[in-house]
């Protein structure tokens, strides 16, 4: 008889998503809802640049641009053009994806600190196209009134509890692309791309066409983000676009651990939240936040996912070590 069996990470996943369900029974606030429904778009914007820095170890300085390129291309097809959002949506996936083998072809070329600045470059070119193109992306000014998500077998997802379940369900679709990702040959071989290209290369990877494809798909998952997080907010600014955005997004990496399946979403949901609840300290949230930050990299630069998996480790090992001294 064929036994059926299961990785424990996957019956993790699977409780934290079933919890997640059941948030919105609880009746919380609009304004609870509203935060939660903001970190799991920000998570998914981190699990593109994740794809990168994590699996490749490059650093993409201009990830915010495309999760701005997503966004405003939902937002003016929408708004200017009457699409409807399932439609503008995968338009704006693939003109992202399009973008980033473009911004590959060239920055792939570069090599290392080359690479972080050409694309933080790219980035502020983005912002600045936006700003300036008046007629189209609405510039200084920005898109107002991105019509809302159309309903679908007569769900209303201008109300947030209905939306939430759509953002949850997109986060789902965006763990599980990476997810296979990092299992498959593809992404093994971006890891080995990760621990030295020179071998990499000298096993046969093609170096180039993978961190192509990696830049890719990291695009698309942010104009994934983006053109969903267009649909929520309803109106669209540049500064969403520009660097401060891939910062902040780059530090929810680092608290929740680079590399790993759950750091994304970890150091999103905490520091998000703890921002957004921090807010009436004004600059003081600084203060007490900035001393915690030092603290983490201090005694977890792996972030909190490593320093889970280290601490998992230890347990293991130390179970092994008992049933081999018992034997």
């Amino acid at each position: 008889m064929n036994r059926v069996s299961f990785h424990p990470g996957l019956l993790g996943w699977l409780a934290v998503f079933a919890l997640a369900a059941l948030f919105p029974l609880l009746r919380p606030s609009g304004y609870v809802l509203d935060v939660a429904i903001n970190t799991m778009l920000w998570a998914m914007l981190a699990y593109g640049l994740n794809v990168m820095l994590g699996y490749t170890g490059q650093l993409p300085l201009a990830h915010a641009g495309f999760f701005g390129i997503g966004a405003y291309t939902v937002g003016i097809l929408t708004l200017k053009h009457g699409w409807n959002f399932w439609a503008a949506w995968p338009v704006a996936v693939a003109l992202c994806a399009l973008a980033g083998l473009l911004l590959g072809l060239v920055a792939f070329r570069t090599k290392g600190d080359a690479f972080g600045i050409f694309t933080l470059g790219v980035g502020v070119i983005i912002t600045l196209v936006i700003n300036k193109w008046d007629e189209l992306t609405g510039g200084n000014d920005g898109l107002n009134g991105v019509p809302p998500v159309s309903g679908v077998l007569g769900i209303d997802f201008s109300k947030a509890p209905n939306f939430y379940y759509l953002a949850l369900t997109a986060l789902a679709v965006t763990l599980l692309v990476v997810a296979r990702t990092r299992g498959s040959v593809f992404g093994r071989s971006l890891v080995a791309i990760r621990g030295g290209e020179d071998l990499a290369r000298s096993a046969g990877i093609d170096v180039y066409t993978h961190k192509l494809r990696a830049l890719m798909l990291s695009t698309a998952i942010a104009g994934f983000a983006g053109g969903l997080y267009a649909a929520y907010v309803g109106f669209l600014g540049s500064a969403v676009t520009g660097p401060t955005t891939t910062f902040t997004v780059l530090l929810y990496l680092l608290v929740g651990g680079v590399g790993t399946l759950a750091g994304p979403l970890v150091g999103t949901t905490l520091i998000f939240v703890a921002l957004q609840f921090m807010k009436g300290l004004q600059d003081s949230q600084y203060l007490v936040f900035g001393p915690l930050l030092v603290l983490l990299v201090l005694f977890a630069p792996q972030g909190l996912a490593g320093l889970w998996d280290r601490w998992s480790l230890r347990r293991a090992t130390a179970r092994m070590e008992k049933v081999v001294d018992h034997a």
